[in-house]
């Protein structure tokens, strides 16, 4: 009996030894890890967990300076770091007393890429739903050596999908820096990585993406919750705030220049309240990173840029539905409230058989457009979209104004699809539209509606875009009356 006790005791005090031990070393979250890349020339954070009381010194290569902080009695221990310009790639250790060295660390720009499937749908496609943007290519050709960077946090290493999501918010998530090679690229949100890859070639600095999507996701799942969530029953895709806990909430302490945005397919019945969520969501977010100050080189405001992507036409319950044409409406809105925010349209990139548009480039440098002229100040190109602005009655024609075309909409000289016409019935026809010559003003009418009150362009689930800024960016869709 006695043996069998003082067995029992050297057991327990191995194990005791064990996890004394283990609990020792500085544990680190999946996203502060080998070849990721760190915001340049700001302060980050570099964060775990260690033995209570312990010591914790940071280091890197890119400085002589040493940080140190003391690890809290909940194990939890956060230090703020200086990092110079774009470059690397460096070594940044951190030491309880044993060293973790992470290696081919970059030092560059740092977007968080989120939404739901248009931003979760892979380089390489989804099944029987391949891209028609020549991805492939992109693919095969992709080199580590080229500074692009990723974290995935939806799949893993073979294309297995996470579904993550949680009551609480958690400080940590499922997740891989990925270099820039063809097994890693293919398995990269498309619309991201067209972003960074185009960011990088006009920078010429490491560029990285954080991708958390969560295809058919609504956009109250994203939004930060009061309390924990506590319904018996969670839907991953529609139960307010279980994505913000367990895909936001662990990045919050990670330093980026900006968020991209995706979503909105699932919030067609809700468009009415969407304008309003997204700016509460935007302004949880914004908060949750504590942006104080602007990015070098940004204009329009002080917040963190937010650009995100108007839904693309689509068949829906029917294509000359309008619930679609709605929630784009609230996204333009949502554009308009939103300061330092930006969104792109896709009206000439829609497919009538298809929820998720095949040419993910076209979405990827669009986005990327609005950084460079709007984040880093670059300017020689167009990136601002054309939309609505107002309306004039005249002479049984409508003319419209809008904003994004300094130069002129286009093509001129020839009728223009997509536009209807309606009087004070509220019965809209099919008109006739064209740009003015002398003015590039939007003028349209129709036999049918001698006294016209209001038009609408486009505004459909599924339409084809006709009018055109100069550089190819597509006037949004908009309706002038509000019934």
């Amino acid at each position: 009996m006695k043996h069998r006790i003082f067995i029992s005791f050297l057991h327990f005090f191995i194990l005791s030894l064990f996890f004394s031990s283990a609990g020792a070393k500085v544990v680190l979250p999946s996203v502060l890890a080998d070849n990721m890349v760190l915001q340049q020339q700001t302060e980050v954070n570099i964060w775990g967990k260690a033995a209570p009381g312990k010591t914790v010194t940071v280091s890197s290569t890119w400085s002589k300076q040493k940080y140190k902080t003391q690890a809290a009695s909940d194990s939890t221990w956060l230090v703020r770091m200086q990092t110079p310009e774009a470059g690397g790639p460096y070594e940044l250790t951190v030491s309880d007393g044993d060293k973790l060295t992470l290696r081919n660390v970059l030092i560059g720009e740092v977007w968080f890429c989120s939404g739901q499937s248009n931003m979760e749908m892979l380089m390489r496609g989804f099944d029987r739903q391949p891209l028609t943007d020549g991805s492939n290519n992109v693919i095969a050709r992709a080199k580590a050596s080229t500074p692009v960077r990723m974290f995935l946090c939806d799949n893993d290493a073979d294309g297995h999908w996470q579904r993550q999501w949680a009551r609480t918010p958690q400080t940590d998530v499922k997740g891989r820096w990925c270099l820039n090679e063809p097994q890693n690229v293919a398995l990269c949100s498309a619309a991201a990585y067209y972003f960074a890859q185009f960011v990088q070639e006009v920078l010429e600095v490491p560029v990285a993406v954080i991708v958390s999507t969560l295809g058919g996701s609504r956009i109250e799942c994203w939004m930060q919750q009061s309390g924990p969530v506590t319904e018996p029953d969670v839907k991953q895709h529609a139960t307010p705030g279980v994505l913000y806990n367990a895909k936001v909430a662990p990045f919050q302490n990670y330093a980026v220049r900006g968020f991209l945005w995706y979503q909105g397919e699932s919030n067609r019945d809700n468009a009415k309240d969407y304008a309003h969520l997204m700016k509460t969501m935007v302004s949880q977010w914004r908060e949750a990173w504590k942006s104080k100050e602007a990015p070098l080189g940004a204009v329009g405001g002080a917040a963190l840029p937010f650009y995100f992507v108007e839904i693309a036409p689509y068949d829906y319950e029917g294509a000359d539905k309008t619930s679609s044409a709605y929630l784009r409406e609230a996204q333009q809105r949502a554009a308009r409230e939103i300061p330092n925010a930006a969104m792109i349209s896709l009206l000439d990139a829609g497919n009538y058989n298809f929820i998720h548009p095949v040419n993910k480039r076209v979405v990827g440098e669009r986005l990327a457009l609005q950084a460079l002229g709007r984040t880093y100040g670059r300017t020689g190109f167009g990136y601002e979209q054309p939309m609505y602005k107002d309306m004039e009655l005249k002479d049984g024609k409508i003319y419209i104004n809008v904003t994004g075309a300094v130069q002129g909409l286009c093509p001129m000289w020839t009728s223009l699809k997509g536009f209807e016409i309606a009087g004070s019935d509220r019965v809209f026809h099919p008109a006739f539209a064209e740009i003015e010559t002398k003015s590039c003003r939007l003028a349209v009418s129709s036999k049918d509606v001698p006294e016209p009150v209001a038009v609408r362009y486009c505004f459909k689930n599924y339409a084809e875009a006709s009018v055109f800024n100069i550089y190819g960016l597509p006037l949004a869709p908009f309706r002038t009356d509000n019934w």
